[in-house]
């Protein structure tokens, strides 16, 4: 898809591909650590410069960009190849402090997160409390200006890399579902935090385990009122889904390009059942980028994704896995091998391992699937699920 620009959108486009081709901050390290690291020191320059936030109001360091000029900041951030920001706290946490938080909290934490001087890990999932999470048991006992919390959470993005989480926990009866939830913002510094690393299918470590044993947190840090948490939980869960859907839509143009060159590079090509699939792939990414121009529509104009977003979240991630399973069909037996000295750097393959969590992360595709029934198709709500 192609707009005609304004003279002063090619030059906001111009003076953007400027700065980001005159930052040189060496080659990402290796390390996860190191990686962190040459994160936040490049969400460091992008802010000092007055280019993070595209979406966030000016008065917290942002830049309020227009949809269009959104449009051209991700095409831009997306044809440097820059790194996306570290943790969770941008897409997710920031929108929804802006929302529901008080000025306070505004004051305090959206700067530090989107210079990256703090970074946030989500606390959602428990053991028993993925898919149904309303029915979590993390505890948060009042004790004058405190919460008291105890228990777990599972499947946190790089907690161990952060410093702070945004949770979720019971403050109601045992029972309640989601009428007792509260939205707790948690510093990982304090007494009783305990994070451990999980190693997954590809054989990394992205992903922790957080466990709080009496960890106490000033009520002040509650974002909406007590018991009020659910409503709070699915703003979240919508820029969850939302959040970088423009430079995913270009980070996927990219890899089906990259695909269209393995496959004339392979002579893979010429057959026909390939093109038909290689045609597919063209045709569902513009789709992506359609869907996600929709949506940040959506979210200038009412300030949330609505139930959009799970139309798009289910979309991207069925089809970022049948990407990588084209992929392995067009390699073959070299698909077999992982190791850096496969064809391509095994590059594919750890894509085809890292994608087999796509239908399960930030809601999985039977979620998806339910919200979009319920929510956009107006159809009953299934009877095996639980009252909400």
């Amino acid at each position: 898809m192609e707009l005609n620009w304004t003279e002063e959108e090619q030059r906001f486009r111009a003076e953007l591909r400027g700065f980001l081709e005159s930052v040189d901050l060496g080659k990402p390290p290796k390390d996860r650590s190191g990686r962190s690291q040459w994160g936040r020191r490049w969400m460091a320059a992008l802010y000092d410069n007055g280019y993070a936030g595209p979406s966030y109001p000016k008065e917290y360091g942002g830049m309020e960009l227009s949809f269009r000029e959104q449009l051209i900041y991700q095409e831009e951030l997306a044809r440097a190849r820059v790194p996306a920001p570290p943790g969770n706290g941008v897409p997710m946490a920031g929108p929804t402090i802006i929302k529901y938080g008080t000025p306070e909290q505004r004051e305090r934490f959206i700067r530090p997160m989107l210079r990256a001087d703090e970074i946030w890990a989500q606390g959602f999932s428990e053991p028993g409390a993925g898919s149904d999470l309303p029915s979590l048991r993390t505890t948060a006992r009042r004790d004058g200006d405190h919460y008291v919390v105890n228990g777990q959470k599972v499947w946190n993005t790089q907690a161990d890399l952060c410093d702070w989480a945004f949770v979720l926990v019971r403050t109601g009866e045992p029972g309640t579902r989601q009428d007792g939830i509260s939205y707790l913002l948690i510093d990982l510094s304090s007494p009783g935090v305990d994070i451990r690393r999980l190693r997954d299918i590809t054989g990394g470590t992205a992903f922790c385990e957080m466990f709080f044993d009496d960890v106490r947190v000033p009520v002040a840090n509650r974002v909406g009122e007590e018991n009020e948490g659910w409503r709070i939980a699915r703003t979240t869960l919508g820029h969850e889904r939302s959040s970088g859907a423009l430079k995913q839509a270009a980070f996927y143009r990219r890899k089906v390009d990259e695909i269209l060159d393995l496959a004339r590079s392979i002579g893979a090509s010429k057959d026909p059942v390939v093109r038909q699939r290689l045609a597919d792939a063209d045709m569902r990414v513009r789709v992506m980028q359609i869907s996600a121009m929709r949506m940040i529509q959506s979210i200038i104009e009412n300030g949330e994704p609505g139930p959009i977003s799970s139309v798009s979240r289910l979309s991207n991630s069925l089809f970022e896995q049948q990407l990588h399973e084209l992929a392995l069909d067009l390699l073959g037996r070299e698909g077999l091998y992982d190791s850096r000295e496969a064809l391509e750097g095994g590059r594919w393959v750890y894509g085809y391992l890292r994608t087999r969590g796509s239908t399960i992360g930030a809601g999985t595709a039977e979620i998806q699937r339910n919200t979009i029934a319920e929510q956009v198709l107006q159809l009953p709500y299934d009877p095996a699920m639980p009252a909400r």
